[in-house]
């Protein structure tokens, strides 16, 4: 029997899902993958029920792409879906880590660390545009974060914990004004980076950094 849809269009995935069986769903994603400086977060979700999504569907309704909403807005509902959700999970790999393994790796380990914290295993995944090493289950989709609640949902939770990091950084790094750009290569950022060279948690792997760092050391040097 299929499960009443609620008022909610980005819950396709889900509902076939259930109505095959499957109760415990994860969805997957990430932020600040090209980001010159601060850590890459993962953040896994697992929503509840379509019946329970139904009770409060005026609050899963606005649950989109965190890209598309006010910083205000992302963490209104991030708080929201941290309460209401069955589980949630997040971890984050630091800017020493990605120089070390490079980004593309980096991003595989927070998403699949941020599932093994979950405190129920989930039977599926939804991850954003890949897939993961975990033997569950996993759908990879691309475009996630716009055609899945569980991975809107993730990815919200998980910008809001990265820009509370990037605020945080600024307090110890003022030079760069990582609390506006969060870290990202915007031109105030870059201009701060050939003035004052690169600080702890900027990624070096990354061309525009490595760049500044070699300028700066010439400069000393001469």
């Amino acid at each position: 029997m299929t499960s009443p849809l609620p008022d909610i269009t980005t819950l396709d995935y889900e509902r076939d899902l259930y109505d095959s069986g499957i109760s415990v769903i994860a969805g997957v994603d990430e932020v600040g993958r090209g980001a010159l400086a601060g850590p890459l977060v993962s953040a896994a979700v697992i929503l509840p029920g379509i019946e329970v999504l139904a009770q409060d569907v005026d609050f899963w309704k606005t649950v989109r792409d965190s890209k598309t909403l006010t910083a205000k807005k992302r963490e209104a509902l991030a708080a929201g879906i941290r309460e209401r959700a069955v589980g949630w999970s997040l971890h984050a790999v630091g800017s020493t880590e990605i120089d070390e393994i490079g980004v593309g790796p980096a991003n595989r380990i927070a998403m699949e660390r941020a599932v093994l914290g979950l405190e129920q295993e989930p039977e599926v995944l939804l991850i954003d545009a890949m897939t993961i090493d975990s033997s569950t289950w996993q759908i990879g989709i691309i475009d996630g974060d716009a055609l899945s609640l569980s991975i809107a949902a993730a990815s919200i939770v998980a910008k809001v914990a990265r820009d509370a990091m990037m605020v945080e950084a600024g307090d110890q790094w003022p030079l760069y004004g990582f609390p506006r750009h969060k870290g990202y290569g915007v031109k105030t950022h870059l201009a701060a980076l050939r003035e004052h060279g690169p600080c702890d948690i900027h990624r070096r792997c990354f061309s525009p950094v490595r760049l500044a760092a070699e300028a700066l050391n010439a400069n000393q040097k001469a």
